[in-house]
């Protein structure tokens, strides 16, 4: 049967033991390897593997000797509870293996979970474990987290509480973000919130968040936000050729308004959670912005974002060189 991702978590904690097996397949290997990690870990749990009750095994072997699965999925291990076969980077040439290691499967055997890059519509091995309930055919989109698998992954890191514009950041970082990456910046932000009950801020966020951005991306937030209008353009282009997201620019102009905002409300409390690197820096773009001109430019900048997101045919480097040049331009005295 086919699972869509937003119904996944529930399916892998359920670890129902009727179920036979697991086909987890995309493009993206990084988004494919998190699910494939759930699936093992709710199935045999944090003990599973040091009590050998997961057993690896490499597509080629298995394409030199098909038995080698059969084999591993009705042996009983030394320690007691159920147990996982995993076959990664399979494809249609293992179709017929796994169809003779599965059949005749019954409750007691190895659970399977097989995982594949990008597989065709007319894909035997999508169609085997498309065809029956006690088969999951789990394929990976290369399409950005939806707010509902993202709300969830803040819920498992244990991220409940937000202060204004916090949790529309992280929003922004997940599209953005290598899933692997965005995963890393929650269990950061947890650990570093361990003990806290403060309401995580923008500022905390910015400070955390990796350093995947182009330097490129740093020096035009950098030049919007001393107003220096005439390099903001040259900067654009060269990171535009360099393949850079439209979003990734305004997304990195928006975190640095927002902490200069919360700069210009409370000096000592945002200075104090930002980075020491950019802190002289900020420090003196906040004095030279008004309270009242920050607010407007944040808001310029989630209208900017909405529009990039919303509008996908528009010239989105237009969309926002315009918003940019807006701010850089714009009169200290105004």
């Amino acid at each position: 049967m086919i699972v869509k991702p937003a119904g996944f978590a529930a399916l892998v904690a359920a670890a129902d033991p009727a179920l036979a097996g697991l086909l987890i397949a995309g493009e993206d290997a990084m988004r494919v390897a998190l699910r494939r990690q759930e699936a093992v870990a709710a199935r045999i749990g944090p003990q599973g593997e040091a009590e050998i009750r997961l057993t690896r095994l490499a597509a080629a072997d298995v394409r030199r000797d098909p038995a080698l699965l059969t084999d591993a999925l009705r042996e009983r291990g030394f320690f007691p509870g159920p147990r996982v076969v995993l076959l990664e980077d399979a494809g249609d040439g293992l179709d017929e293996a796994v169809g003779q290691a599965l059949e005749g499967w019954q409750t007691g055997d190895a659970h399977l979970v097989v995982t594949a890059g990008a597989l065709d519509r007319k894909s035997p091995l999508k169609a085997r474990f498309e065809a029956t309930r006690q088969l999951v055919c789990l394929i990976l989109w290369d399409d950005p987290p939806t707010r509902e698998e993202i709300a969830a992954e803040l819920a498992k890191a244990g991220l409940s509480a937000f202060a204004p514009g916090a949790k529309e950041d992280l929003l922004a970082l997940a599209l953005v973000l290598e899933p692997g990456d965005f995963r890393q910046l929650l269990e950061k932000v947890a650990l570093y919130k361990w003990g806290d009950p403060a309401p995580l801020t923008t500022a905390e966020i910015a400070a955390l968040a990796p350093l995947t951005l182009e330097a490129e991306v740093d020096a035009v937030t950098l030049a919007v936000a001393d107003r220096r209008a005439g390099e903001v353009t040259r900067l654009l282009r060269r990171i535009e050729g360099q393949g850079v997201a439209p979003v990734t620019v305004a997304i990195a102009a928006l975190r640095h308004f927002r902490a200069l905002l919360a700069l210009s409300v409370d000096a000592a409390g945002a200075s104090a959670r930002l980075p020491w690197r950019a802190r002289e820096a900020a420090q003196r773009q906040a004095r030279a912005w008004r309270s009242d001109q920050l607010g407007r430019a944040v808001q310029h900048l989630v209208e900017t974002d909405l529009a990039l997101r919303s509008s996908p045919r528009a010239p989105a480097f237009a969309i926002v060189e315009r918003a940019l040049m807006r701010l850089a331009a714009s009169d200290p005295r105004g």
